[in-house]
């Protein structure tokens, strides 16, 4: 204001893009600002006007295709919509989930975005989340029964459609490395995955369902865990790319070729699928459109709390053939 020999209304109206100010003044406030190296505190500016025009995000990896893949979608959504993304990641760790939520909490954010990790049995966390009446969405991975809206993809639609494609292709010895049976992607795509090879009345020895975690070293350890039974499939469905990806380690240190003495097909792809050949065979989920309609699905509830209302979106999933 000094500089400018302006009052300080002026400059507070004109750092704020009020319209009563002038298009010239506004830019010369703005290139004064610059240059004496004002930065805006909108934390406090938000805070003051009773929101933070921050959305929470928890994931419980962020070095995986998928959750790549929804993080972008999940910023560009925020851009359009005016809100910044604050990102944590859990990496699988039930405590580091719930300590991140109390962070995010903290910070005042409008609103929360969480996958839960593959370990999240607790559930009092989200108690607080509703006690503080701060809008919640579920995506990917959740948690039923605690009245919150999720986004999520057809987990059984895909194992169905996986399941289907390799009784047609004649194989008939599948094992299938599943996530784990309290989460919902691992027991919704586990049970479609029975009730397929049930439908079509062929039998899964019980120790070719391997229930285990949805990373690399999960399927390199069920891999591992399966050949040394002595009794091996002709084919693995797995729960995640990563999975499949430690299926592949494993196989190679045991001299198994794949696909030609054993083969896979897997529940979502990567980047990394340029490098096999042939490409496995894999369940597309809509990534992007899912961090889209959850981000959206958020910032509608933050908007309208008084039509705040639990919703479930389930998106499509779809087979995609390669290598074939």
């Amino acid at each position: 204001a000094e500089e400018l020999q302006l009052s300080k209304v002026t400059i507070s109206k004109a750092l704020h893009n009020h319209p009563d100010i002038s298009t010239q003044t506004k830019q010369k406030v703005n290139e004064t600002a610059i240059k004496m190296g004002y930065v805006p505190n909108f934390m406090a500016r938000n805070l003051s006007a009773g929101h933070s025009r921050t959305i929470g995000v928890v994931v419980p990896k962020i070095a995986h295709h998928f959750f790549a893949t929804v993080i972008e979608s999940i910023y560009s959504t925020a851009y359009k919509n005016d809100y910044e993304i604050i990102l944590t990641v859990s990496q699988e760790n039930a405590e580091y989930e719930a300590k991140h939520i109390q962070t995010l909490l903290s910070m005042r954010v409008d609103g929360l975005m969480i996958s839960v990790t593959e370990k999240t049995r607790n559930t009092s966390i989200f108690e607080m989340v509703r006690k503080k009446d701060v809008p919640l969405v579920f995506f990917d991975r959740t948690i039923d029964g605690l009245g919150y809206s999720s986004v999520t993809n057809d987990d059984e639609l895909g194992a169905t459609m996986a399941t289907e494609y390799l009784i047609k292709k004649g194989y008939r010895k599948i094992a299938h490395f599943g996530g784990y049976h309290h989460t919902n992607i691992g027991r919704g795509r586990t049970t479609a995955f029975l009730d397929t090879m049930k439908s079509h009345n062929i039998d899964v020895p019980e120790n070719w369902i391997i229930e285990a975690g949805f990373g690399e070293d999960d399927g390199y350890s069920s891999f591992m865990k399966l050949y040394k039974t002595g009794k091996m499939p002709e084919v693995i469905f797995a729960v995640t790319y990563p999975v499949a990806l430690g299926i592949y380690t494993a196989a190679a240190e045991c001299g198994i070729n794949i696909p030609d003495d054993i083969d896979i097909v897997c529940f979502g792809d990567s980047s990394y699928q340029r490098f096999f050949s042939p490409s496995i065979t894999y369940v597309h989920q809509p990534a992007a459109e899912l961090g889209e309609k959850a981000t959206e699905l958020v910032i509608a509830e933050i908007i309208n709390p008084e039509i705040r209302q639990e919703q479930h979106i389930v998106l499509p999933t779809e087979l995609v053939l390669c290598g074939t």
